[in-house]
């Protein structure tokens, strides 16, 4: 049996592994209402006996207990004994599932079956704690480190690092973890998506089968699966158990759920390697990333365990930026975009970012890139006179760079053509008439930290939108993302202050790994309102809404070719990390001075909005959606009424507000600048009015009358204690 160790934090009389249940050879962690159990005995890697709801009246006999409850019986034509699947699942114990660690040595020791040597169990009580498993496997030539880190949000890390202890080399296909999933779990939801349309859910049925999305792409990608979540029947928002895996990373990745026809259900995911990208030398070590893992009641109690736990890394209320992008885009006149400036300045804004074009010989998409000098033709005085121009105004100033990338027509490529990333003499096809530089080398490398360095040093940028446009092809993802990792860590080092946006053809790099070294992300590319109550809906199930950036763009989408009222598009940011993309100079006295009152009710609301719970309501109309923000000591909240589409009936009927406290009476009334509903043929519902006095308990299993809203409509309502 491997010795199992209880390390408790000091001066905390709640904490250790005895107080909630530990019997030899078992470890019981919980956090913020999820439970951990781990069976530690035997010579084998441990066993999960439970995670989810957490079992804080478990005791040392009822783990023993559980145990035993848990073994199968031994049923004709299977396993004497019948396999135990552990968190990296081994075909030597019998797992005719997808295994957990793929390898050779020359062909050989392909099938590793570890021994577990030590456990050490850091105990943190109501804050979970964290576990460190030590096995081998002696004939293979191999260690196995596993890491298991409850954290205080209830949020599941798992990592794993394997080192080759023999003399020779080993060759590491895959490396990847799972978890057990319970026989209730028979659905399965997941996303894909494409550019401007990131995110978009799927679901199916959890079948006896192996559902696998991998993602090849070189980065995360706009059909990412994103979060792959398990859950009973007919679950969503507010209802039914649930249990989702994310791949903290930004290269090629696998997530997956295998249900066999045995009964034993799994979720997991890794870093995808491709054959040869690691390959380990005598004494040498490969490290995954890491691994999510949450439970929740709904899929809104598993988001707010990831929000929690990505706000304890990032900072709180998030600035109004504007952005140049849709406004100018390579049109960059130093009067025009001093014009836009003022009107920015004028409506609110606290951080102007100017987008691509401003480097040598950036006139459109097809050069430049890699030339990390501002173009002199341009800009003869550099970009001082608008970063003087930013700051007097009472804005800080940002800057859009793709670092990662080259055109082949710029200096750098035809000075370094060898630093363009490619395989067996030939380089990848071009996506957006550009190819990706080779980090992994070290001269491309200082290249780019020396050419940001002068940049955010000269003109004291606090903001990088950091982009990356293309699919990598032909490339050694696993060295090119590290490095790229080590980049921003490096120059966030030298400039503590500055902040880095992931922007990835809009949404294309969303995952913790980026997300670790970034302070938001771009969503989507496509900013009409609509598209984006879809896009940032979902994306919200990982990160809290002031990490992912919302802009208000033209009335006419520039994507998309709709025409949206400003309430609708300003409704839709307000919701996000508010942000306008939009040629204010062309904007109408009244469409300036609505935007301003926006821009104020951002500003106004800001400072609990970032630190509130997300809350969807599950209504039973698709044509509906109500989905809100409620305050950290729900004294009050915000939600947003929309017609997505035209309704089925008449009257929508009542929609429900869950979130807020049962037993508070609090005042429910619409708040401008959001549409006023009816219309010269529809009188609004009479609460609407003057607003109207219930309590929690009311909002949430009752309801209240919706008002009947044209399509594309957003209404607002203010939620307080009375």
């Amino acid at each position: 049996m491997a010795i199992v160790e209880t390390i408790a934090d000091e001066g905390d009389p709640h904490s250790g592994a005895s107080d909630r249940g530990g019997a030899d050879g078992f470890v019981h962690l919980e956090a913020s209402g999820v439970g951990l159990v781990l069976d530690c005995r035997g010579a084998r890697l441990p066993r999960v006996l439970h995670w989810g709801r957490a079992l804080p009246h478990a005791t040392d006999a009822d783990l023993t207990a559980l145990a035993l409850a848990s073994l199968p019986a031994t049923v004709p034509n299977s396993l004497d004994t019948p396999a135990s699947v552990t968190m990296v699942p081994e075909p030597a114990t019998g797992w005719f599932g997808l295994p957990g660690l793929l390898g050779h040595r020359d062909g050989r020791h392909w099938s590793p079956l570890f021994a577990t040597e030590h456990v050490a169990v850091h105990d943190r009580g109501a804050e979970g704690g964290e576990v460190v498993v030590l096995a081998s496997d002696a004939v293979c030539g191999l260690s196995l480190e596993l890491r298991l880190d409850l954290t205080a949000s209830g949020v599941l890390r798992m990592r794993a690092v394997l080192r080759n202890t023999a003399s020779g080399w080993y060759t590491l296909d895959g490396l990847v973890m799972a978890l057990p999933v319970p026989s209730e779990a028979t659905e399965l939801l997941d996303f894909t998506g494409r550019w401007s349309r990131e995110r978009t859910p799927q679901r199916r049925a959890f079948s006896a089968a192996a559902h696998v999305r991998d993602g090849r792409r070189g980065r995360t990608g706009s059909d990412a699966s994103f979060i792959l979540v398990a859950g009973e029947k007919g679950f969503g928002f507010r209802s039914g158990q649930v249990w989702g895996v994310h791949v903290g990373w930004s290269g090629n990745h696998r997530t997956y759920a295998e249900r066999l026809p045995t009964g034993e259900s799994v979720i997991g995911g890794g870093e995808l390697l491709r054959s040869g990208e690691v390959r380990l030398a005598p004494g040498a070590s490969y490290e995954t990333p890491w691994v999510y893992a949450v439970h929740g009641d709904g899929l809104d109690e598993m988001a707010a365990r990831f929000h929690r736990q990505v706000r304890s890394g990032h900072a709180g209320p998030r600035p109004v930026i504007v952005n140049t992008w849709e406004a100018v885009y390579f049109d960059h006149d130093l009067g025009r975009l001093k014009a836009l400036v003022d009107a920015a300045a004028e409506v609110g804004a606290e951080r102007f970012v100017l987008d691509d074009g401003w480097f040598r010989g950036r006139r459109d998409d097809r050069a430049g890139l890699g030339d990390w000098y501002v173009d002199e033709v341009r800009w003869p005085e550099g970009l001082h006179p608008l970063v003087e121009h930013v700051r007097a105004r009472g804005m800080d100033f940002g800057l859009w760079v793709e670092p990662e990338m080259v055109n082949p027509d710029s200096d750098l490529a035809r000075a370094h053509p060898d630093w363009i990333v490619g395989a067996m003499g030939r380089r990848p096809p071009p996506i957006r008439h550009q190819q990706a530089l080779d980090l992994r080398r070290p001269e491309a490398y200082q290249y780019i930290l020396e050419r940001l360095d002068a940049l955010v040093s000269e003109y004291r940028i606090a903001f990088l939108k950091w982009d990356h446009n293309r699919d990598l092809i032909d490339a050694d993802v696993h060295g090119q993302t590290t490095a790229v990792y080590r980049l921003m860590d490096e120059l966030r080092a030298r400039h503590p202050g500055l902040e880095i946006e992931s922007c990835s053809s809009g949404g294309a790099r969303v995952d913790l790994g980026i997300l670790a070294r970034t302070d938001r992300v771009w969503a989507s590319d496509c900013i009409d309102g609509l598209e984006r109550q879809a896009i940032q809906r979902w994306t919200a199930l990982l990160l809290p809404p002031e990490l992912i950036g919302s802009h208000v763009g033209a009335a006419r989408s520039h994507t998309t070719g709709r025409t949206q009222s400003l309430a609708l598009r300003a409704g839709t940011a307000l919701f996000g990390h508010f942000g306008i993309e939009w040629d204010l100079t062309t904007a109408t006295d009244e469409e300036r001075t609505e935007l301003r009152r926006w821009v104020e009710l951002y500003k106004r609301m800001r400072g609990w909005l970032h630190r509130g719970v997300v809350v969807r309501a599950d209504h039973p109309d698709p044509a509906l959606w109500v989905h809100g923000i409620v305050s950290a000591e729900r004294d009050q909240a915000l939600f947003s009424v929309v017609a997505m589409t035209t309704g089925a009936r008449t009257q929508p009927g009542r929609v429900r507000i869950p979130g807020l406290d049962p037993h508070r009476r609090y005042h429910v009334h619409p708040l401008a600048p959001g549409d006023k509903p009816g219309t010269t043929a529809l009188t609004p519902n009479p609460w609407l009015a003057e607003g109207v006095v219930v309590t929690g308990e009311v909002l949430a299993e009752v309801g209240l009358s919706a008002p009947p809203l044209h399509p594309e409509q957003l209404l607002l309502l203010h939620i307080t204690k009375a």
